[in-house]
Order: C-alpha cells, then structure tokens, then sequence
C-alpha cells in the first residue's frame, strides 16, 4: 500500500513536525517521507482532504463488541471496522462474552480472530472465574496469552480479600487489575443517579457515595500492596479527588472516564429513553464539569467510549428494565471535542493509555511504521440515527450537536476511509 497524504496538520507532540502542515508519503505500511509539496511518486494513491489533521492512532481501552455469544448486537469483524471509521486503531475488548474471557483459550480466540483487522485488539480478561467475583482466574496464563489487564466488566471486586491478593500476585508479571467503582450494597436496586431529577420521576438510584466508597477502598488496598490498579469509567466528582490524592501519595494507580459521562448530564433521563441508562449512570452537571477538570490537569488518564452494543429487544423496553449501555465509538471524539482542546482529547487517546498498558508507542516520524488517524477536527453536525455504523443501534449521542469528523485510519498496512 502507497499513499500520499496532502497537507496534513501533524498532532503529536513526540516529533519535530509537531503541529506543522505536511505531506507524507507512506510506503508498503511505513512513513518514508514528511516534507512540503511531496513528488507523487508512480502507483501511488494520493489524498487530499478538507482540514486534514493526522495524530498517531487512537486507543480505546473499553469497548465491547458482543463475539462471542451476543453476535446479534455485534461481532468482532464489523465491530472492528466500526472501530477504524470511527478513528482507532487499537482497541481493548471488555469480557462482556458468553463464554466469558477468563482463560487463555479464549484470550487467544480473540487475537487470532481479529489478525488481519487495521486494528489491533487487545483483549481485557477476567480476573475472576466465570466473573462470579469468588476465584481468581488463572492471570498469568492469560496474560502470557495476551490480556494487556484483568477485571470483571461493570461488577466491582467484593470481596477485598481477593482484590488484595490479586494486586499482590499480579506484581510478578507487571500486570494491571482494574476494579470497577461500585459498592454493590448502595443502591442496589438503582439504575439512576441519586438527584432531584431521579426522585420526581420516582426512580430508583445509584448515589455517589457507591462510587466513591468503593474507590475509597480500593485505593486502600492498593496503598497498603503496592501493585497497578486501574479504575474505569468514573463519574464523580469526589471520585477525581480521591484518585488525585493517590496519585499525590505516588500510588500506581490509573482511571479513565467515558465520553458520554463528559458530555450528558442525568437530565437526559427524563424522557425514560433506555438509551440514557448507562453504567455507572449518569451525573450531574457539578460532576460532569469536576470530570472535565480532571482531564484537563491529568488526574483522568483517558476518554473511552465504553461501546456496549445492545440489542433492541433489550433496549425497547420500559426504563428499568432495559440493558445498561450505549455505543459510544462513532460518537467519541465528537462530543469529547464539544468539551476539550484538540491536543488533550489526543493525548488521552494516545499517548496515556498507550504508555499505562505498556504497548508500543508511536511517533509521526521518518521511517517508522504508519499507524495514524485521520479527522477534520473542526466541523459540526448533528449526530442523527444514519450516522450510525455499528449493528446495534443504541446510542445516547442521537440528536447531539458533535464536532468533528473522521476521515479514517491508515494500520496495519491498510487503509480504511469513510
């Protein structure tokens, strides 16, 4: 594959040609050239573009894609080639399966399904058997397979006992477990954020205090065994000080925050749309903007879409009984445009969770391999149903004002363009 990509404004604050405006020529999968007015060399496919701009390819560490064992709401071939139109080229698969992702079998099953995609996945494995929260799975092996960190996908580590094991075993093989924040005895029964919002229309809820009781405690843990822990999808606003201060203690500790919890506030949910009925839920605007915060001065690591596909007839139903989950990669970069600067959105897609999981990091350099997203940061758009390219159709993003587009990636040798 040879292209030559047209006045491309280069955001990657790791090469000289940082923020600059260039060609570069890309050949058989490598940059072999960044300069001005490029010669288009012969069997070459050229491409110019409305505001180009080129960033390293982007990483989001919590999707999943439903094979195996839901392929009715996605499976990983398509969902991958969603994952590429919508500007990434690597991806971590949750353990939302049936079978679920808790040995190496079927941590292999994943890689070798997904070889020959633009992008690479990465799969998250269980850290419990069966995610029953009883018995640790077997890390290691999985890990020598190829899981990049282990947790039970939306169920948080009850037990301490097994979540302090786990981060002490896991310090022979350099290894990240993540604990989802949630005490699963508040709110127990709730699907909703605890607000005034939430009470009027008579709904059970899901406080802050579960948040952050649980991360209080497992940031506890972890002081007391050392280790890596990382936390997904926060949503408070006392949850971003608490992983603050520990990062202020110097503990190993990460978190991410997904991109609709940055964007959609729990006023959404007065229309009683399932599409709204995510998980850890909704917040409120005080929470949305500590979130926001906490991006901007590097207490958040990463924006992910947290992509749950979810079938219709689970998602058309009255509001407590619809499937948490909203897809969220077309969406991403989007809504997270409408709410930060360009170079930190690229940042937390790149760079920072690239670095956490400890994969190859990539510079738009001469001579190195070509893995970049290609996006027109710029212009806005109603987000409308057609936009959609994933199977399934719940999206919370549905009539939302996004900025920017996605033009596509270049990976693995491959070119995809929308």
């Amino acid at each position: 594959m040879n292209i030559l990509l047209r006045s491309a404004r280069i955001i990657d604050s790791n090469s000289k040609f940082h923020n600059q405006k260039m060609d570069i020529l890309i050949k058989n999968g490598n940059i072999s050239e960044i300069g001005k007015k490029l010669d288009l060399p012969e069997n070459c496919k050229e491409i110019e573009l409305t505001n180009l701009h080129v960033s390293n390819g982007w990483f989001d560490t919590s999707v999943s894609l439903g094979e195996p064992g839901y392929e009715e709401r996605e499976n990983i071939k398509h969902g991958l080639e969603v994952a590429a139109r919508s500007g990434f080229t690597k991806i971590a698969l949750n353990p939302n399966t049936h079978p679920l992702i808790d040995n190496k079998s079927a941590v292999e099953f994943l890689i070798q399904k997904s070889s020959s995609s633009a992008v690479d996945l990465y799969p998250i494995a269980n850290l419990t058997q069966g995610a029953q929260g009883k018995d640790m799975a077997e890390l290691f092996d999985m890990k020598n397979s190829g899981a990049i960190a282990f947790g039970d996908y939306n169920k948080p580590v009850e037990n301490a006992n097994l979540l302090k094991i786990a981060l002490l075993y896991a310090q022979n093989f350099d290894a990240i477990v993540m604990s989802f924040p949630e005490d699963a005895g508040i709110g127990t029964h709730g699907f909703v954020n605890e607000s005034e919002n939430t009470t009027r229309l008579g709904l059970n809820s899901i406080p802050n205090l579960s948040e952050e009781l649980q991360i209080g405690r497992d940031l506890a843990l972890l002081e007391y065994t050392g280790g890596k822990l990382h936390i997904p999808t926060i949503s408070t606003a006392k949850a971003v000080q608490l992983i603050k201060e520990a990062k202020k203690k110097g503990l190993d500790v990460s978190c991410s925050v997904s991109a609709h919890h940055i964007f959609l506030t729990d006023n959404e949910i007065q229309s009683f749309d399932t599409n709204f009925k995510v998980k850890p839920p909704l917040r409120s605007e005080k929470d949305v903007k500590s979130l926001i915060k906490g991006l901007k001065d590097g207490t958040i690591d990463m924006i992910v879409s947290d992509h749950n596909p979810i079938d219709i007839e689970n998602k058309n139903v009255e509001f407590e009984n619809g499937y948490y989950g909203t897809i969220g990669m077309e969406t991403l970069f989007g809504s997270a445009r409408q709410k930060l600067e360009l170079e930190e959105i690229i940042s937390c897609l790149t760079d920072k969770p690239i670095k956490r999981f400890d994969l190859p990091i990539s510079v738009i350099e001469n001579d190195t391999k070509a893995n970049l997203t290609l996006f027109d940061p710029d212009t806005e758009y109603v987000f409308e149903k057609n936009n959609i390219l994933s199977k399934s159709k719940n999206s919370a993003f549905i009539g939302k004002t996004l900025k920017g587009r996605i033009y596509g990636v270049v990976s693995n040798n491959k070119l995809l363009l929308n």
